[in-house]
C-alpha cells in the first residue's frame, strides 16, 4: 500500500509540475507585457507565440526536476531542501528552455517566421518564470508534506519497519527513526537470534523472534521496510533475509557494520566483469567536479565585482589603523593533503604568534586589532580567499582548510579526519553554518564535513552560501 502511494505521489508531482510550469510561463508573459509594471522597449509579442511554446514548457519542467532528482522520494528532506531543490531544478528548466527555443529557431523555423521573432522568449519573462515556477512547485511540495505529516501523526500511512539485529547498530537505527517522527516510520520491532535466550526489547520495541522467523513476520506484520543491521560475524545470514524480503516484495536497506572503516558513500566499480566496492568514494568527480568548478568560477567573478569597493575600503583601513601587511598569508592543507597558501585580510598584530607558536584563536584574543575583531565578526577577513578559489586551490563551499601543524595532531587522534581532504577546502562549509568552526568539537566538524562530502549537490551548495550570508549578517560567531 505504501509503495502504491509512493508511485501515485510521484505521478502527482510530475503532473502538477508540468501544469504549474505552464501556468507560471503564462503568468510570466502577463506580468511582463500586460501589467505595465515592467517597461517594454522592444515591442509586444503576440500571446499566441507564447502559447505555441507551452507544450515544450510542460515537458522540460518535469524533465528538469527529474534530472535534479526531485522525484526520488526521501522522507528526510527538509523544507529548506525542497526550496533549494525546486530553485535549482527551475534553473535547469530555464536553461533547457533557452537551449530548446534557440535550437528550434536555428534549425526548424523558416526565415520569415524567424524574422518575426517566432519562438523567442523575453529574457525578463524567463526570469519571472524562474521565480514563479520555484514558488509554485515549492509551495505544492510544502502542502503535500504538511498533508502527509498530519496523516503520519494520526497514524495513517505509516511505513511499517522491522529491524534485523538488536545490537548497537540496530538500536542506532531505531533511535534515529524514533527521533524523526516526521519520516512516517513505525518501528514494529526487532528480530535477532538472541531472541532464543533474551526476550527483552529496546525503548518499548519488542524482540519478535529469530532471523529464521523473518518470512512469517513480514507477512503477519505487513512489513514495508526491512532494515538489516547485523554485526560483521552474522553477515552470512544476510542473503537469506534478502531472499525472504524479495518473496514478500518488502523493501530492504542494509546498514553495514563497517562504519569504523567506511565514512563516505561506497561506490560500485567494474574490474573486467568483477564487481569492486570502492570505499570512501567522494561524489565530486567527473561531471560533478566540472559543474562545481564552473559554478565556483562564475560566482567568484560576480562576488569580486560586487565586493571590489568594500575590499578596497577594508585594505585602506588596515593600512591606516595598524602597521604591517594588508594581506595575511598562511599555509593550509587542501585537496588530497596538498599544502597551499591561503590569503586573508590581516586581523591580528604583526608576529602575533612569535611567542606562543600556532594556537587557536579565542573570543577575547588580545592578538587581534580592533578592526580585525570587526572583520572576523562578519567574516570579511576571508574575502581575499576568492583569489584562492579562482586559482583552483579552494572552492566556495567545502571543509575549512586547516594548518598543517594542527592536521598532524588531528589525523592520529581522529582516523576519519583526513577524509575531509577528499574535496577542495572551502571559504564556507556545512560545519561552519551549523556552528562547528574554530576551537570547537573536532568530532562534530568531521561529522558535518563528511555529511557534506557524501551528500554534495548544487542545491546544497546554494543552501550553504545563503546560510553563510544570513549568519554573517545576524550572528556573532567568529573569533
Amino acid at each position: 500500500m505504501v509503495k502504491h502511494y509512493a508511485r501515485a505521489l510521484v505521478g502527482l508531482h510530475v503532473a502538477s509540475d508540468a501544469i504549474l510550469g505552464m501556468a507560471a510561463f503564462v503568468l510570466a508573459y502577463a506580468l511582463r507585457f500586460e501589467t505595465g509594471l515592467i517597461p517594454v522597449t522592444r515591442g509586444f509579442p503576440p500571446f499566441q507565440q507564447y502559447l505555441n511554446i507551452l507544450p515544450l514548457i510542460g515537458v522540460i519542467v518535469p524533465v528538469a526536476f527529474w534530472i535534479h532528482g526531485m522525484y526520488r522520494l526521501r522522507r528526510h528532506r527538509s523544507r529548506v531542501d525542497d526550496f533549494f531543490g525546486a530553485f535549482v531544478a527551475s534553473v535547469i528548466a530555464v536553461v533547457l528552455g533557452i537551449m530548446s527555443t534557440l535550437y528550434v529557431q536555428t534549425y526548424f523555423l523558416p526565415p520569415d517566421l524567424k524574422e518575426r521573432g517566432a519562438f523567442e522568449v523575453s529574457q525578463v519573462a524567463w526570469v519571472l518564470f524562474l521565480l514563479l515556477n520555484t514558488f509554485a512547485c515549492c509551495s505544492t511540495r510544502l502542502l503535500v508534506r504538511e498533508r502527509f505529516e498530519r496523516r503520519w501523526r494520526a497514524g495513517i500511512g505509516l511505513k511499517r519497519v522491522l529491524i534485523a539485529g538488536s545490537g548497537d547498530l540496530g538500536r542506532l537505527v531505531a533511535d534515529k527513526a524514533l527521533q524523526r517522527r516526521e519520516l512516517g516510520y513505525r518501528i514494529v520491532g526487532f528480530i535477532d537470534d538472541r531472541a532464543e535466550v533474551d526476550h527483552l526489547g529496546y525503548r518499548g520495541l519488542p524482540l519478535l523472534g529469530t532471523l529464521n522467523d523473518v518470512s512469517n513476520l513480514l507477512r503477519s506484520e505487513q512489513i514495508d521496510l526491512l532494515y538489516i543491521s547485523l554485526p560483521l560475524e552474522e553477515h552470512v545470514k544476510m542473503l537469506s533475509l534478502i531472499e525472504a524480503a524479495s518473496r514478500e516484495c518488502t523493501e530492504v536497506k542494509v546498514v553495514p557494520d563497517l562504519l569504523q572503516f567506511i565514512a563516505l558513500r561506497a561506490g560500485l566499480e567494474d574490474l573486467d566483469g568483477v564487481p569492486i566496492i570502492s570505499v570512501n568514494e567522494a561524489p565530486l568527480h567527473g561531471l560533478n567536479a566540472v559543474v562545481k568548478r564552473v559554478s565556483d568560477v562564475a560566482l567568484t567573478i560576480i562576488a569580486l565585482v560586487l565586493c571590489s569597493i568594500p575590499m578596497a575600503v577594508i585594505a585602506l583601513l588596515i593600512r591606516c589603523i595598524s602597521p604591517g601587511p594588508i594581506i595575511f598569508r598562511q599555509e593550509r592543507m587542501g585537496l588530497d593533503g596538498r599544502s597551499f597558501t591561503v590569503y586573508k585580510f590581516r586581523s591580528m598584530y604583526p608576529d602575533a604568534e612569535r611567542e606562543t607558536g600556532p594556537v587557536w584563536s579565542n573570543e577575547n584574543d588580545s592578538r587581534r586589532t580592533p578592526l580585525g575583531s570587526w572583520l572576523r565578526r562578519f567574516h570579511l577577513d576571508e574575502l581575499p580567499q576568492l583569489w584562492n578559489v579562482l586559482r583552483g586551490e579552494m572552492s566556495l563551499v567545502g571543509p575549512r582548510p586547516e594548518r598543517p601543524y594542527f592536521v598532524q595532531q588531528f589525523k592520529d587522534r581522529f582516523p576519519q579526519y583526513m577524509l575531509r581532504h577528499k574535496v577542495k577546502a572551502g571559504i564556507t562549509g556545512w560545519a561552519q553554518v551549523n556552528g562547528w568552526h574554530g576551537n570547537t568539537s573536532i568530532e562534530k566538524r568531521i561529522e558535518f564535513d563528511l555529511y557534506y562530502i557524501e551528500n554534495w549537490s548544487v542545491s546544497l551548495d546554494v543552501k550553504i552560501l545563503w546560510l553563510t550570508v544570513l549568519h554573517a549578517v545576524f550572528r556573532v560567531h567568529a573569533y
